[in-house]
């Protein structure tokens, strides 16, 4: 591992602990060139399915970019990152769970406007805006009042 400090490539591992969910491995690292100390996380590396685009191209999976997504719409909102990154892991393991080559984004934009219904309301609104193109007020109204509606049927 290279130093951020230095670039040094040699390295002590001074610690490791595994996440709560013994999927991250967390090292705490010291540099034998200049003795700072600096923290690695190591996560399993797994064959992800391609996403298949609406306009029919194809993208691998980009945990990045999905993290983006979600903080933008959680943006000044009650919703934490270790939520994000927890939320993000059910998506990848539904991915592989699947066991499928490709997936359609329709599917994980599905998932994803589900999951924010119970997580946070006003995240899901944002999402809903971008993911379902509104053309007009009425589109907006309508997601709402099914948002809602639904809420209204799970407290009965």
């Amino acid at each position: 591992m290279k130093c951020p400090y230095c670039g040094h490539l040699d390295n002590k591992v001074i610690d490791s602990r595994l996440n709560k969910e013994c999927t991250i491995t967390r090292r705490r690292r010291s540099c034998l060139a200049c003795d700072q100390r600096f923290t690695t996380y190591e996560r399993l590396e797994v064959m992800m399915p391609m996403l298949v685009k609406k306009d029919g191209r194809r993208e691998p999976w980009n945990r990045t970019k999905m993290v983006s997504g979600l903080e933008k719409a959680c943006e000044k909102r009650p919703v934490s990152m270790d939520r994000i990154d927890e939320f993000v892991d059910e998506m990848e393991h539904r991915l592989q769970d699947m066991g499928s080559k490709e997936v359609q984004t329709q599917v994980i934009g599905e998932w994803v406007m589900e999951e924010l219904s119970r997580l946070d309301e006003v995240a899901y609104v944002r999402f809903a805006s971008v993911y379902r193109q509104f053309k007009d007020v009425n589109e907006f109204m309508s997601e709402l009042k099914l948002l809602l509606d639904s809420r209204s049927d799970n407290e009965e």
